[in-house]
């Protein structure tokens, strides 16, 4: 096996350029929609997050305000959580986690999916209390979660390997409520299993972002890979809620929401 990649572990792998946070001039208001969640909103096929920094953009998305309260376009295209909300069948009203939850991000790359999920759990200055502790390998996906903590209270940037809990766990005082496992390295499932064994409460939220290419199949079709991984993670004693598959958002990607 070669030297492991220092690239971030969750996002796609693109040379986004530096952003600085600026007001955006792209605000409209917001027409009919339904509630995920108290921060969620649908409108249509878009989703739109309760912005927790008010007059800002953290990866060039759209801003709408809605009864006076600013709202960010979730772009399911650039996260795979966003883009399993967009696809889920049975479960969209229950894949997030609840205001106020402790969570665990393994694979929380620049922050983008992250920001949505501060919006969800902390809200504006940590008004919910919440606590979102995200883990990269890659110092340069630490330096943006650390510059995102600074404006996003209730994040918990970590450098670490998803694999080596001994290394970072100390930072996890407590069971999570939620846990999301979005890395590309090869046995991903076994990864997702041992990190719920560790930090997930009885009866918590798990949800593996897993990418066919990544796992050491050879000759075999995606959707096998997809079906053999729920099998492994059936197998460990964990109930697979909902199988949904990303194509057309992201590509060669299923998530998998469990619980223990």
């Amino acid at each position: 096996m070669g030297p492991r990649s220092t690239r971030c572990s969750s996002e796609k792998s693109r040379n986004y350029p530096k952003r600085k946070l600026k007001p955006s001039s792209k605000v409209i208001m917001m027409g009919k929609k339904r509630r995920l969640s108290w921060a969620v909103m649908v409108d249509g096929r878009s989703i739109w997050t309760l912005n927790a920094v008010p007059k800002h953009s953290q990866y060039g998305e759209s801003l709408r305000k809605f009864k006076g309260e600013e709202y960010r376009r979730w772009d399911p295209t650039r996260s795979k959580l966003g883009a399993a909300l967009s696809r889920a069948r049975r479960t969209q009203y229950d894949l997030l986690p609840e205001e106020g939850d402790t969570c665990l991000y393994l694979g929380a790359g620049h922050g983008t999916s992250l920001s949505h999920l501060h919006d969800q759990v902390c809200g504006n200055e940590n008004q919910k209390n919440g606590r979102i502790i995200a883990v990269d390998l890659s110092p340069r996906c630490l330096r943006d979660l650390v510059h995102l903590s600074k404006i996003r209270p209730g994040l918990v940037p970590v450098l670490g390997d998803a694999r080596k809990h001994s290394a970072w766990g100390v930072m996890v005082s407590s069971k999570v409520d939620w846990l999301l496992q979005d890395v590309s390295q090869a046995g991903q499932a076994e990864i997702f299993i041992n990190a719920v064994k560790r930090f997930l409460k009885p009866d918590g939220k798990g949800l593996l972002s897993l990418k066919a290419a990544s796992e050491r199949y050879t000759d075999t079709d995606e959707r096998e890979v997809f079906n053999q991984i729920r099998d492994q993670l059936e197998d460990a004693g964990l109930t697979v809620l909902e199988q949904i598959d990303l194509h057309g958002l992201e590509d060669n990607h299923c998530l998998y929401y469990v619980t223990n």
